[in-house]
């Protein structure tokens, strides 16, 4: 007997408990086809017990029905251009385009700028299978002076695929920049950066904002490339050559009509095909030639793309196609993942393949005039045919741009290439590939009444439609003689037959189904299993396999193993570590194994350069995988299981890339269900799985095996639930290798066969059987217990199920009972399967037994019963010698995944034994002992020692309210009730009288007693009902609720030493500190309860304030109070979270480098110093990481800050269920996934309120444990009466807003709607922003619990028709107002009775401690001297002082109060977080696009109880006006400015020079001065003065500009724009246009400080800024000196064309008021004229000059040539107009 190596020595069944595996991580590896693994390829049987496989006569099934590519999915694409920089030429007026797939956008156009800032933002939607979303190429072009007339030039573009998008973490770029290059001359270099934010959503993506901070760091253009991970910043051009040479086994088919009637009428009997190659790659396209008529094409042809190295476009779409007049189709298409043909690592390869052959699959090779399944010959789905192979080569070449021979365009190029001899692809060699059926069952009712046959292919051998390839073609292409030398040196092996005559068998003889139940038929194979066997012929390139076969191998083990690991930590059982140190153990030995087997046969011929540098690769990681795992492996300690699994998942990723072969070698095995001639459904098995290899580690996981198939349907129609049907079940085997290994084919099948074979006639050698006759069988007896099923799947409209379970094992099946209404059915029921015959040797299915299926159904009145899912499970074998008892028997009850497609529905908790049934009959049987004390008729009970060991626990529901409940059937809801049932029993709420007046119950607490069993994980879910009780006693079902797990509800007693706390006098000193509390983690202690200690925490803040004082020249001002308000706290609170959240990633990646650093030196990480522990979401205390030198570096001034949450608070805090849970009533079906509109919201039905306890109930039943004999558990809990509440909404602003109008914008406003109040605040709309800053509050008044849920919406203004909903949020207000976080109102950080930071709840902090003491029964707050405050056993110290608005300092506790709230969550028993003052970032969402978020909203709500004193007026958040400034600049002189013209008098250069200046964005305030004619030297003097009024935000450090966008724009719209001057100067010319010779910059908040003479004045002070002393206006208000004017010249490069004296004065708008100046030189203030030198003076002799030194000096020439041509011209003119004259006389002879 053969055992697998994995698990051969684990007989006790217990360890095996089914791997469940975490559905969410298939996904999201299937996710993104384009990486990743493809889910066909996952292997899902480990999800059930299928894995237990010991003996390897069996390979597993794969547990998922649908194909899950090509189906659309929802994509939202976000694209924010935020600015260009740095862009070549002169002068322009730049627009960006934003263009994905068809779809364009386009900024709006900025005027003369090379670095325009635009802020726009863009959304893409696309409905489109991921496949083809991933492929779509995402282009960011720069095009200048486009209009209407003319479509503009393109500066330089940017393209990437969305796949790369995808794949980043978080599906996003975020402000990064784009490099522009100029497709049309790739020898140019850079063009330009665009800055963006990319994002690509998927339907239930959540993107990760990084919140919106000052940009200031960002200006590190090279550090921030918008280029993924390890793609270095220099890119290069490259050459890409693909060459085509030939295809060959295309289908027989034509797609024309025109074909079909020429052949008829004139008998052509051509080939009707017309194949050509197109081919795709980054967004360009190429072709090779049509070869007319022919099924085997030659094209011998390159074709030559020009792109970037690395490419950011990840495929290259290579498509085979068929033309025609009308229009081509493509007849296959493949795509070449350039991730697996190149590697970057440091001893990587550039992209290279072949030549080798690459199969291509698709529809069915019959040719259908509408083909069905065209799309999968596009590439969309997984192909069901094989369709052509294509002999192609990859090589690449990287470019030397400065060369002169390049052609510097990057048009796509066609050559033609020399042919490619025989051999390179490697030797032709005969394969043999025999399968036979053991059994075919489960086939669909619609087929049975049909015979029905298999048809099994091997590419284009094998097929009905294609007759038999007889090797005789092969003959022609390869030299026959060689293959017959091979043949006669090898007979050794064994008499080889006589290729002759060997015809293959492909197809099984049809035969008609037999029934099984009423759903499906068998075919009655019995003990006659067909067999069939194909010859084939292909080039031998087992190496590939094989190494792939290992690799595989290896991440199989692996991925079992983990799976066990999960599922060993999952169900809380002793020593995973244990079991992971042995797989990766496992691992190391997998890996060193495959270093000694991968380097052999390296003489083979076909080897490609590929070949040789994959397998380098595979080597060396493999290697450094197998090192990690030993290395790891004597670091895994129980504290690190988990981290070190995900390290291991890694590695198994890494495994899985390395297995899958780019070059291809034998195609695909199908194997295709074939009924009354019609193609039914199909499997694809992958010939690696089943080659032959003489070496266990090589052979296919399949080869020589019986494996278990579920055939599907083809195509679109395999989607959704028509797919999840089962077609059929076969169990095959099947064996594929080379003909000369023949030998032991049929080893691998169950023993006790006889071969039937076709008689060949005397004296020939016999072929390989038809079909084999079993003698052997055993008979079985097969016992189910079915125990119970929980989280089905909802097929009804009520939201629940009547499910039944259907189980099938070899051709019977039995049926469970129907249990009504419910979707955790307990159906506690044994199935009997009586005389089950198997075939095959005893000990073999001991072993290996087959699989169960197990189906579960939902019963319908009408109409066939729904398909809920499916599982497989594999039986515990008892053969009839072996004793039935432990360990391994009686079997234990464990849960099996339930599948519906591709979709976990729910699980199943059963066991299955299977009993052989020896000679004396079933006498010998294991008894069935049921429980005595049910009896249930004809159905039996699960046994008793399979049931699980039950005992009596008590729960106490707490019954709270309904909220949101929406109508049933159009009536209203007027009088619910809720039944609460768990394992049978149950409890009735009290009836709500009138739900509409009080929605709350009237008694709160009730319980029931009920026998659950001993061990958590089996528990039964408990379900929640909500049925409304109408007139005439009857029910309806409003929606029900199933709660899965109740471990989080059982009530744990304390511990007896944590009940012991107040015996111990414990101090803990916290002194009050107002820093944020990320910056100081030093100041809170944990302490355990039981040790004495006192921290004292110095306040150091005056330290440093010393510190600071000495030699820091530059002092920040201190700060005025006065000055602050609300929005300087906001702020600098955005910067602390933007801060916290760079420390949290250093942090992160720090502890990841760490994890790899100590793998890597083999270092032993200690459990404790686990890098950096995160507090809960890993807030605060990320900051140990950070060296603490000074925290003052960035001399932040110290202002009190709020909290800025980067999410909804509710997930801060656990959604405030501390006591009181929501649970969401479904009702109706639940979605398909084809039914893609359903989704889980919409069948919510509104929501019950309320609370689970449960406990064991024990004889000794504490009476102390302050139990309240009504209330239970549930003691200290406020009433449920109706409360009257002052709600204070304060909305800041809004972020990324979905665009809802044409121009690509929306004009929003704010709505808000509780209960019956609705406001919309529709006038104080803000035109055209996507960024809304509102800066609002809104008072509500509501009653609880009436009106519960506020909704804040997002409208966009409409002039015209109906208002659009942008997106909404909605908040539970009930959950806060009651939850012990007390989210009423925030705490702040420091108590002030005035200013910005002043304390708006009108309960004082010391009156809300003392609340908060009486109702925790806490001792205290006791107010000591010397500023103490002691609350239990904990104190705590702060200052005693405030001061009032005139500056009177008065005693208060105040501060010592807050202190304590601030720190409550270190309060023993009742402590917890309590909310601070906060803002939080909710998601805004929209009903259509469920799941895609629509934008942020930034808001916090306030609730006041109307009972207690009312609170102050809201406070003013109202958005800061922006402060009027003016800036006078006063340019005095240039120099050194080019000289463009050349004087057309003198001869000399000289410049007409003048000097323009701006500061808004599109030159609205363009000012210039007078010019300064002939300049000779290029000096000029002006003294001319610009005067600039500008509105400016110091906070944003933006400038505010209102205007109308175009003439047609209804209102203003307002922009923020940096503040920037710009200064330039230009050569006046009277009659051209004036010519632009140099620019200057200045970035008002830091420019570089101006040169003091002209001299020292360089062009250093652009180009390289970073060391040049920076300064501000705002600061210095008044700055003189020179600055540089640069350009770019041909070459790219900055040159220096100018400087500038000049002055800028900066005053505020009252100032300017107070002392105004006249522009230019005007008054008042005037400037003096400049003192030019007297050019001007001979103006009247200027002409003549001018004329003697043109004619005479200049164009001497011209001007000779001109005067003879004009006499010419006159001779010629006189000679025409004298001619007739003349002519007439001398005719007449006058």
């Amino acid at each position: 007997m053969k055992r697998s190596k994995n698990r051969g020595q684990k007989e006790d069944r217990n360890g095996d408990e089914p791997a469940i595996l975490e559905t969410e991580d298939l996904d999201r590896q299937g996710m993104f086809m384009g990486g990743g693994v493809d889910p066909d390829t996952i292997s899902l049987a480990s999800v059930t017990a299928v894995t237990t496989n010991v003996s390897n006569k069996r390979s597993k099934p794969d547990i998922k029905m649908e194909p899950s590519s090509g189906r659309p999915v929802d994509y939202q694409v976000s694209v924010t251009v935020i600015e260009a920089r740095q862009l070549v030429g002169l002068n322009m007026d730049p627009m960006v385009c934003v263009e994905i797939g068809e779809d364009k956008k386009y900024t709006s156009m900025k005027e003369s700028t090379n670095c325009p800032y635009y802020n726009e933002y863009f959304v893409f939607d696309f409905h489109v299978p991921p496949d083809v979303m991933f492929d779509k190429i995402l282009k960011v072009s720069v095009v200048h002076s486009k209009n209407l007339l003319r479509s503009g030039t393109l500066v330089g573009s940017f393209k990437m695929d969305v796949g790369t998008i995808y794949s980043q973490p978080d599906h996003q770029f975020y402000h990064k920049w784009a490099l522009l290059s100029d497709p049309d001359d790739i020898t140019a270099g850079c063009k330009g950066y665009v800055k963006c934010d990319i994002a690509v959503v998927a339907k239930g993506d959540t993107i990760k904002t990084p919140h919106k901070a000052n940009e200031s760091e960002e200006d590190d253009i090279e550090g921030n490339l918008l280029l993924p991970e390890g793609v270095p910043a220099e890119r290069q051009w490259a050459r890409y050559y693909l060459k085509i040479y030939r295809a060959e086994g295309l289908p027989r088919m034509n797609t024309s009509i025109m074909a079909n009637v020429k052949k008829a009428f004139i008998g052509e009997n051509k080939d009707l095909v017309d194949p050509y190659v197109q081919v795709q790659f980054a967004g360009q396209k190429g072709k090779t030639s049509v070869q007319k008529s022919c099924y085997e094409p030659i094209w011998n042809e390159q074709i030559v793309f020009t792109e970037m190295f690395p490419p950011l476009c990840k495929r290259i779409k290579i498509q085979l196609r068929d033309s025609d007049k009308v229009n081509d189709v493509a007849i296959g298409t493949h795509f070449l993942d350039l991730r697996k043909i190149s590697n970057d690592g440091d001893k990587g390869f550039l992209p290279t393949l072949g030549p080798a052959w690459v199969n291509m699959y698709g529809s069915t090779r019959t040719y259908t005039l509408m083909d069905e399944y065209q799309e999968l010959n596009d590439g969309l789905g997984e192909g069901v045919s094989f369709r052509a192979r294509l002999l192609i080569s990859l090589g690449m070449e990287l470019l030397d741009t400065s060369s002169p021979e390049i052609t510097s365009s990057t048009e796509v190029q066609v050559e033609g290439i020399p042919n490619i001899s025989e051999t390179a692809t490697g030797k032709v060699e005969e394969f043999f590939l025999f399968s036979s059926f053991l059994e075919a069952t489960m086939i669909d009712r619609k087929i049975g009444d049909k015979p029905i046959h298999f048809e099994v292919t091997i590419g284009y051998y094998g097929n009905e439609n294609d007759g038999v390839v007889k090797p005789k073609t092969k003959g022609k292409k390869g030299d026959g003689d060689e293959e017959e030398t091979e043949l006669i040196n090898n007979s050794s092996e064994e008499e080889m037959d006589d290729d002759g005559d060997l015809q293959s068998v492909a197809t099984t003889p049809p035969m008609k189904p037999v029934i099984t139940d009423r759903n499906y038929f068998h075919l009655p194979y019995f003990e006659r299993k067909p067999c069939i066997y194909i010859k084939s012929w292909w080039q031998d390139q087992r190496r590939r396999l094989y190494n792939a076969n290992i690799i595989d191998n290896i991440a199989d083990k692996l991925e079992d193993g983990l799976n066990d690991v999960q599922e060993i930590i999952k169900t809380e059982k002793a020593y995973p570590e244990r079991r992971l140190r042995g797989v990766l153990e496992e691992l190391s030995q997998g890996c060193s194994q495959f270093l000694s087997l991968a380097n052999k046969d390296q003489s083979q011929s076909g080897r490609t350069k590929l070949d040789k540098e994959r397998l380098k690769l595979c080597l060396s990681e493999v290697e450094a995988i197998g090192q990690q795992a030993k290395t790891m492996r004597s670091q895994v300690k129980k504290s690190t299981v988990r981290d070190k699994l995900k390290l291991a998942q890694n590695f198994l990723s890494k495994l899985r890339f390395l297995a899958e072969e780019p070059q291809h070698s034998v195609p695909d095995v199908f194997i295709w269900m074939i009924s009354n001639g019609k193609r039914i459904a199909y499997a694809r098995v992958p010939s690696k799985d089943i080659l032959y290899s003489s070496i266990d580690e090589e052979k296919g996981k399949d080869c020589g095996k019986v494996k278990t198939i579920f055939l599907r349907i083809p195509g679109k129609k395999g989607f959704g639930p028509a797919g999840w049907t089962v077609q059929s079940k076969i169990e095959i085997y099947l064996w594929l290798g080379l003909s000369r290994q023949r030998k032991d084919y049929l080893s691998g099948l169950p023993n006790g066969f006889e071969e039937n074979k076709l008689s060949r006639g005397p004296g020939l050698p016999a072929s390989p059987p038809i079909s084999l006759t079993y003698m052997m069988k055993q008979i079985f007896q097969l016992r189910v217990h079915m125990y119970q099923a929980r989280s089905l799947f909802a097929a009804d409209s009520t939201g629940l199920s009547d499910p039944f379970a259907r189980v099938f094992f070899s051709s019977q099946s039995q049926v469970t009972e129907v249990l009504a209404e419910t979707l955790c059915p307990t159906w506690d029921q044994l199935l009997v399967f009586e005389n089950v015959e198997l075939f095959g040797e005893a000990s073999e299915l001991r072993d290996d037994p087959p699989i169960i299926v197990i189906e579960l159904y939902d019963q319908d009145t009408v109409g066939k019963a729904d398909f809920m899912g499916r599982t497989f499970a594999k039986p515990v074998v008892k053969m009839a010698d072996e004793h039935y008892g432990p360990p391994r028997f009686p079997p234990q009850l464990e849960y099996y995944q339930i599948y519906r497609g591709n979709c976990t529905a729910g699980e199943m908790l059963a066991a299955f034994e299977l009993l052989q049934i020896g000679p004396n009959g079933k006498a010998d049987l294991p008894p069935i002992d049921g429980p005595t004390d049910i009896d249930r008729g004809p159905i039996l009970p699960v046994p008793l020692g399979i049931r699980p060991v039950l005992s009596k626990y008590r729960i106490e529901v707490l019954f709270w309210g309904l909220r949101d409940l929406k109508r049933v059937n159009l009536a209203q809801v007027d009088r619910p009730r809720v039944d609460i049932e768990c394992a049978g029993k149950g409890v009735q709420s009290a009836l709500i009288s009138n739900y509409r007046k009080n929605p709350n119950f009237s008694t709160l607490v009730k319980w029931f007693e009920v026998d659950l069993p001993e061990n958590e994980l089996l528990h039964p879910p408990l379900n929640i009902r909500v049925v409304d009780c109408r007139a005439f006693g009857r029910y309806t079902l409003v929606g029900s609720h199933a709660v899965t797990t109740l471990r989080k509800f059982i009530y744990r007693g304390a511990d007896k030493q944590a009940n012991n706390w107040s015996t111990t006098e414990e101090i803990i000193v916290v002194s009050m500190d107002s820093e944020p509390s990320f910056k100081k983690v030093e100041t809170v202690v944990k302490l355990d309860c039981g040790s004495d200690a006192v921290v004292k925490v110095e306040d150091d803040e005056k330290g440093k304030k010393k510190k600071r004082k000495k030699g820091d020249e530059m002092e920040e001002e201190e700060l005025d109070e006065s000055m602050l308000d609300w929005w300087s706290k906001y702020f600098a609170s955005i910067e602390t979270l933007t801060e916290s959240l760079k420390a949290q990633e250093a942090a992160l990646s720090d502890s990841e480098d760490k994890d790899d650093m100590d793998i890597a030196d083999g270092g032993d990480i200690k459990p404790d110093d686990s890098p950096v522990k995160g507090t809960k979401k890993g807030k605060g205390k990320k900051d140990k990481k950070k060296p603490a030198v000074d925290p003052y570096e960035k001399k932040k001034p110290k202002l009190d800050e709020l909290k800025v949450y980067p999410k909804e608070l509710e997930s801060e805090f656990d959604n405030f269920e501390d006591w009181l849970h929501s649970f969401n009533l479904f009702r109706g079906k639940a979605g398909d996934d084809d039914d893609q509109n359903v989704t889980d919201e919409d069948r919510i039905v509104g929501k019950f309120k309320g609370s689970l306890c449960m406990y064991k109930v024990l004889d000794d039943m504490p009476r102390d444990m302050n139990f309240d004999s009504n209330m239970g558990m549930f003691n200290n809990i406020p009433s449920n009466d109706p409360i009257n509440v002052l709600v204070r909404i304060y909305v800041i602003r809004a972020t990324d807003l979905h665009p809802a109008d044409i121009n690509g914008k929306a004009d929003p406003y704010i709505a808000i709607k509780l209960g019956k109040t609705e406001i919309k605040d529709k006038e104080n709309y803000i035109s055209k922003q996507l960024n809304p800053l509102f800066g609002k509050s809104f008072d509500v008044e509501a009653t609880f619990p009436m009106d519960s849920t506020l909704n804040v919406s997002i409208y966009d203004w409409d002039l015209v028709g109906t208002d659009d909903l942008i997106g909404e949020t909605k908040i539970d207000l009930e959950n806060r107002f009651y939850s012990k976080h007390r989210a009423t109102c925030g705490i702040t950080r420091a108590y002030a009775i005035h200013g910005y930071n002043v304390w708006r709840d009108p309960m004082k902090p010391t009156h809300i401690l003392a609340k908060l003491c009486k109702d925790g029964k806490l001792d205290g707050p006791h107010y000591g001297p010397a500023g103490r405050v002691k609350v239990e056993n904990r104190v705590f110290m702060a200052p005693t002082e405030i001061e009032d608005e005139n500056g009177l300092k008065k005693q208060t506790d105040e501060h010592l109060a807050l202190t304590v709230l601030n720190h409550w969550e270190e309060i023993p028993r009742v402590g917890c977080k309590l909310v601070p003052e906060h803002v939080e970032t909710r998601p805004l969402l929209h009903p259509d696009k469920p799941g895609i978020e629509q934008g942020r909203i930034e808001m916090w709500v306030d609730m006041f109880p109307k009972d207690m004193t009312a609170p102050g007026p809201a406070l003013d958040i109202s958005p800061r006006k922006p402060k009027k400034f003016e800036l006078r600049v006063i340019i005095w002189n240039t120099d050194e400015v080019v000289l463009e013209d050349d004087d057309i008098f003198t001869g000399e250069k000289s410049s007409d020079i003048f000097v323009r200046g701006w500061l808004k964005g599109q030159q609205e305030d363009k000012q210039d001065t007078d010019v300064h004619y002939h300049s000779i030297t290029g000096e000029g003097n002006f003294n001319w003065r610009f005067i600039y009024p500008f509105d400016y935000l110091m906070a944003e450090e933006k400038i505010v500009i209102s205007k109308k966008e175009s003439m047609f724009a209804w209102d203003e719209t307002e922009y923020k724009i940096p503040a920037r001057l710009n200064l330039q100067v230009w050569d006046a010319d009277h009659f051209s246009a004036d010519d632009f010779l140099g620019a200057i910059e200045l970035d008002l908040n830091r420019f570089p400080r101006g040169a003091k003479t002209a001299k020292q004045c360089t062009i250093e002070m652009v180009t390289n800024e970073g060391e040049m002393p920076m300064v501000s206006i705002f600061k210095q208000k008044r700055i003189k000196g020179w600055w540089p004017f640069v350009a770019r010249n041909e070459e790219d490069e900055f040159e220096l064309t100018g400087k500038v004296e000049a002055e800028l004065h900066l005053l505020t708008g009252e100032e300017a008021e107070k002392s105004p100046v006249g522009e230019g030189r005007n008054e008042p203030e005037p400037l003096e004229k400049p003192n030019r030198p007297d050019v001007a003076l001979l103006w009247f002799l200027i002409p003549f000059k001018a004329a003697k030194h043109l004619i005479c000096d200049q164009y001497r020439w011209l001007t000779i040539k001109i005067v003879t041509a004009l006499l010419l011209l006159a001779i010629f003119a006189l000679f025409i107009y004298n001619m007739p004259g003349y002519m007439v006389k001398k005719m007449l002879g006058a």
